[in-house]
């Protein structure tokens, strides 16, 4: 099982980008899809995550009104949608899959490399 995310660059604040990620092996088919990421010299933390069904989604305060995560079942993608950002988005960002529970603050089965956002001021 692979998971590749892409889509990463250099904006300006204030700017749009949008990460796709997409997996192998049928395992977006059942699982729910998160993106994480990790700025330099601080810990990996939660962005956003969405169920299999992409009925529910969760947001980290910080990214709310901003991001939006979806997927598209036909494609095999799941998508993050980054609008309005800001210096402190600047990081490398991860999707990640689970079977199990996929809110902020649980474990993630499945990782991809990583792909990085900077954001200039």
């Amino acid at each position: 099982v692979q998971l590749q995310a892409s889509g990463g660059g250099l904006v300006q604040a204030e700017g749009s980008r949008r990460l796709s990620c997409t997996a192998s092996g049928g395992i977006f088919l059942k699982h729910a899809v998160g993106w994480f990421r990790q700025a330099p010299g601080k810990e990996r933390e939660f962005v956003a995550s969405i169920s299999w069904s992409g009925d529910t989604t969760y947001y980290t305060d910080s990214v709310k009104g901003r991001f939006t995560i979806s997927r598209d079942h036909a494609k095999n993608m799941v998508y993050l949608q980054m609008n309005g950002l800001k210096p402190d988005d600047t990081a490398v960002y991860y999707c990640a899959a689970t079977a199990g529970p996929y809110g902020p603050g649980y474990d993630y089965d499945y990782w991809g490399q990583g792909t990085l956002v900077t954001v200039s001021s």
